[in-house]
């Protein structure tokens, strides 16, 4: 198989939309967070809460028209995580607020 030209590797990054990475990248972390939580002998409530919080943190960067399944994914992840933890008797992760829709430095 023949390696990818520099003008084939310039077109495929021009095509990549920093939107699209974000929501790929949400989408990885809601669907480790429920691997995480449901899969027998990975199963890793701390990593799964890590993966919930970055996905919610990072939600509000998700283009509107993608918003809705993946918060719906969310939810079902979260849920899936409450069950767990108070099977676990751990008391459940407490809400933070979403950050500031407007990037600033420094934030």
């Amino acid at each position: 198989m023949n390696e990818p030209t520099e003008e084939q590797l310039l077109d495929a990054l021009r095509q990549i939309k920093t939107e699209d990475v974000v929501v790929q990248t949400v989408a990885t972390l809601v669907n480790l967070a429920g691997q995480k939580l449901s899969v027998e002998g990975a199963k890793d409530p701390a990593e799964a809460q890590k993966a919930i919080d970055a996905a919610r943190h990072m939600l509000s960067l998700v283009p509107e028209d993608a918003r809705a399944p993946i918060q719906n994914a969310l939810d079902q992840v979260q849920m899936l995580y409450a069950r767990a933890a108070s099977a676990a008797g751990e008391p459940p992760p407490k809400e933070e607020p979403p950050p500031p829709k407007i990037w600033t430095p420094g934030s």
